[in-house]
């Protein structure tokens, strides 16, 4: 008796937490079906953005990868990837429209848009700023005046870029376009005179186009963009699952490695507020 005893105490203390309770949510859907669909931006680079191979790439994909083998691990089964396009504008209705389980992109975690979705641990922090020809070299508010500036609409960009136009009393026209890459083509094309996006991702456009050489990009910025990844509200279940993944590359420092694959190339150095986003991420099993 004693040794059963023992048995089922040892047993107790080693199940994970799922076992020990019904599974639920996207985690059973994901069960069932054998498959886990990722949603992602096709021109965010290097965040999420579609690579030379026809194949979604980015620092974010490779985050999201990492919670795939965390998902296999705790269902015990392989797992289906299926990658399903999204834009800034249905990104949201995506996930609660049960059309995508988790965003993987370059998604700016709100209180507000918490009252949508829901979003894991932090992933990457970053904040908006400006891209303009070399040319003209407009990466200050003053030198915007009489000028037109892209945002993509939907994101949380067009608020920062309306609130600083208005502070600074810049006389610029504000241009909203549907997505990154359309951004540039008008910038390229002269239609408008700059573009703003999340730093991180104009330096990844730049670096994507080809020609980096013809653009310029204002060191500073003029929001706090902390990126994390959406999933579904009320589902504490599988946000734990992303979150166990994510902390741990925080922990083993994978983390590192997968920074420097996608930003080693134009990042001298790691930002100091990076090393501490991850640092503070490690959170312990």
């Amino acid at each position: 008796m004693r040794s059963v005893l023992a048995a089922f105490l040892f047993a107790a203390v080693f199940v994970s937490p799922l076992a020990a309770q019904q599974m639920q949510g996207t985690l059973q859907q994901i069960k069932d079906s054998g498959e886990i669909r990722i949603g992602f931006r096709e021109v965010e680079p290097p965040m999420s953005f579609v690579g030379q191979s026809g194949n979604p790439v980015g620092y974010s994909i490779d985050i999201c990868s990492a919670i795939v083998a965390e998902l296999q691990t705790t269902l015990g089964t392989d797992l289906k990837v299926t990658y399903v396009p999204v834009t800034a504008e249905n990104r949201f209705s995506s996930l609660n429209e049960n059309k995508i389980d988790i965003l993987c992109g370059s998604t700016t975690k709100t209180l507000g848009r918490r009252e949508v979705v829901d979003f894991t641990e932090l992933t990457f922090v970053t904040g908006a700023s400006l891209m303009s020809m070399k040319s003209t070299s407009l990466l200050d508010f003053p030198s915007l005046n009489g000028k037109k500036v892209g945002v993509v609409s939907g994101t949380t960009t067009v608020e920062a870029l309306r609130a600083i136009v208005e502070r600074t009393q810049t006389d610029a026209t504000i241009v909203e376009v549907a997505s990154a890459r359309e951004g540039v083509r008008e910038m390229l094309q002269g239609n408008i005179d700059a573009f703003s996006a999340d730093q991180v991702v104009l330096i990844g456009l730049a670096l994507s186009s080809g020609d980096p050489d013809r653009f310029a990009i204002a060191s500073g910025v003029f929001s706090y963009e902390p990126f994390a990844l959406a999933v579904r509200r009320n589902d504490a279940d599988f946000r734990l699952a992303a979150d166990r993944a994510i902390a741990n590359l925080y922990r083993n420092e994978q983390i590192l490695q997968i920074f420097e694959k996608w930003m080693g190339q134009f990042a001298a150095q790691r930002p100091p507020l990076f090393d501490a986003l991850f640092q503070l991420g490690a959170t312990p099993e």
